[in-house]
C-alpha cells in the first residue's frame, strides 16, 4: 500500500484535531447554556418564594385561601408557566389551593419541604420539564402549610433545542472551513519542503555546488537545511578529494608501469645475452616493488579511513614503541652514520601497530632526509594540548607554504606530483589518518634551514 502524502496525513490529523475542538466546545457550551438555565430558573422561583412568604404571614390565614387569594394571584397571574400549590399541614385544612396552569396533583403531594427552600425536578404524564420549589411556611394565624411553587421549563428546554439544532446545521459548515483552512496552512508550511526537494533533485556526483536557502525558514526546518548544507559540504570535498586522488593514483601507476613496458619493449627488441636480461629483471622487480608499495598502502589507507568495526584502544607505552621501531631502522640510521635517539615518556590509548606505523614513516622521512653523521631523535612528552610524540631531523627545512599540503596524498616538497625515487607519496597521509582514527593530529614547524619537527598530539 502507498503510503499517504505528508500533506494529506498533516491536513487530515489538523482537521480532526479542529473538528473534535468544535465538538468539545459546542458541547460545553451546550452543558453551560443549560446550567444558566437552570440557575436563572432557581432564581425565578426563590424571588416569588419570597414574595408569597410575606403574603402568606402578614394578610392571610387559612379560612382566606379559598375567598381571599387575591394576592397570590396576582403574583403567578401574567406567569403562564409558574403554577402555585398550597397543602395545609393540619387535618382542619386538609383542601389544595392551586394557582395557575393546572399541574398533577399526585406528584406535588410527593414532594417533601422543609425549613428551606428546596428544588425537584420531575416530569409529568405529558413529559413536560418541571421544576418545584417547596416550602413550610406559617399563615397569619399561624396555621403551618407547605407551599409548592412550580415552573414549566418548556421554554427553557425549547431554547436549548434550538441551539442544538443551529449548532448542528452550522457544524457541518464550520468542519468544512476548519479542514479547507488547515489543508491551505499544511500546504503553505510545506513550501520549504517542496524547495528542498527541487534542489535535492539538482544535486549529483557532478553537480554539488547547490545548497539549501537557510534564511526565513521555521527554527526546526533552518536547523535541517544547515545540517543537510554541511552534509553536501563534506560531501562535496570528499568527491573533490577522491577525484584528486584518482589523478593522482593514475599518474603514479603509469609512471612504474611505462618504465616497464619500455624495458621490456627495448629488451625484446632484439637478441640480448643473459647479462642484459638480468639487468632487465632486476629493474622490472625494481619498479614492481614500488608498485607493490603503493598498492599496500592504499589498502592501509582505505582501512583506516573505512573501518569495518570499531577500533580496540588500548594502554601503549610510546616510549617502547618508539624504541622498537628505533631498532627497525637501525641499519638504515647505520649507513648514513646518523645517531637515533628517544628521549621522555608518556602512555596514550591506542592501536599499537597502527602507531608503530605512524611512527615508522616519520622516523624513515627523517632518515632520508638528515644530513650524514647527524641527530635524528623521538622525544615524548605531557603538554596542556596532551601527550607528543615528536620526531626531529637537521636536515633542510620546509618552506611555510607546503605545510598545509603535506599530509595530502602523493605531495612532495621540491618536485611537487611527480615520481621520485624510493618512496610512494602516501606515508604522511598515513600518519594523518592514524590520528585521525585516535582522535588527534599531526602537526609539522621546520625552521628555513632546518630542523624540522613532526608532532603526533594525542588529545
Amino acid at each position: 500500500m502507498k503510503p499517504a502524502r505528508l500533506s494529506l496525513r498533516l491536513g487530515l490529523s489538523v482537521s480532526l484535531m479542529g473538528a473534535a475542538l468544535v465538538l468539545l466546545l459546542a458541547s460545553l457550551a451546550v452543558l453551560a447554556l443549560d446550567h444558566e438555565l437552570d440557575n436563572r430558573a432557581r432564581k425565578v422561583l426563590a424571588r416569588k418564594m419570597e414574595q408569597i412568604e410575606h403574603s402568606l404571614g402578614v394578610d392571610l390565614k387559612a379560612s382566606d385561601l379559598g375567598s381571599r387569594a387575591h394576592p397570590l394571584l396576582d403574583l403567578v397571574m401574567g406567569h403562564d408557566d409558574l403554577s402555585l400549590n398550597i397543602i395545609a399541614q393540619t387535618g382542619r385544612h386538609p383542601a389544595l389551593l392551586s394557582l395557575g396552569p393546572a399541574v398533577e396533583a399526585e406528584p406535588l403531594r410527593r414532594i417533601a419541604a422543609g425549613t428551606a427552600l428546596g428544588y425537584s425536578e420531575w416530569q409529568d404524564s405529558a413529559e413536560a420539564r418541571l421544576m418545584t420549589a417547596a416550602r413550610l411556611m406559617t399563615l397569619r394565624d399561624g396555621t403551618p402549610v407547605r407551599v409548592l411553587l412550580t415552573l414549566n421549563r418548556a421554554d427553557d428546554l425549547g431554547l436549548l433545542q434550538a441551539y442544538l439544532r443551529s449548532t448542528l446545521l452550522a457544524l457541518p459548515l464550520l468542519l468544512l472551513l476548519i479542514g479547507i483552512a488547515a489543508w491551505k496552512l499544511v500546504q503553505r508550511g510545506l513550501l520549504p519542503l517542496r524547495r528542498f526537494r527541487r534542489i535535492a533533485a539538482q544535486v549529483s556526483a557532478q553537480e554539488l555546488s547547490h545548497r539549501l536557502p537557510e534564511d526565513k525558514l521555521p527554527q526546526e526546518l533552518s536547523a535541517l537545511a544547515r545540517g543537510i548544507n554541511v552534509m553536501l559540504d563534506r560531501l562535496d570535498g570528499g568527491v573533490q578529494r577522491l577525484s584528486q586522488f584518482s589523478d593522482d593514483l593514475a599518474h603514479e601507476l603509469r609512471t612504474p608501469i611505462s618504465n616497464l613496458m619500455g624495458r621490456a619493449q627495448v629488451t625484446l627488441s632484439r637478441v640480448r645475452s643473459a647479462q642484459d636480461y638480468r639487468v632487465a629483471l632486476e629493474d622490472s622487480i625494481e619498479e614492481l616493488t614500488r608498485l607493490n608499495r603503493i598498492i599496500t598502502d592504499m589498502l592501509f589507507l582505505a582501512q583506516v579511513d573505512a573501518p569495518r568495526q570499531q577500533l580496540a584502544l588500548k594502554p601503549v607505552a610510546l616510549a617502547d614503541e618508539a624504541q622498537r621501531v628505533v631498532e627497525l631502522f637501525a641499519l638504515s640510521a647505520e649507513c648514513k652514520a646518523i645517531t637515533l635517539k628517544v628521549s621522555g615518556w608518556g602512555t596514550v590509548q591506542g592501536d599499537r601497530l597502527m602507531l608503530q606505523r605512524a611512527l615508522s614513516n616519520l622516523l624513515s622521512n627523517a632518515i632520508r632526509h638528515s644530513p650524514e653523521g647527524r641527530l635524528v631523535e623521538i622525544g615524548i612528552e605531557q603538554s596542556v594540548r596532551g601527550v607528543q610524540c615528536w620526531v626531529r631531523n637537521e636536515g633542510p627545512g620546509i618552506e611555510a607554504v607546503h605545510w598545509p599540503h603535506l599530509f595530502e596524498r602523493f605531495y612532495r616538497v621540491g618536485c611537487g606530483r611527480s615520481r621520485v625515487e624510493g618512496g610512494t607519496g602516501l606515508g604522511l597521509a598515513i600518519v594523518q589518518s592514524i590520528m585521525q582514527v585516535h582522535g588527534g593530529q599531526v602537526e609539522v614547524t621546520s625552521a628555513a634551514q632546518g630542523p624540522t619537527r613532526f608532532s603526533l598530539i594525542f588529545g
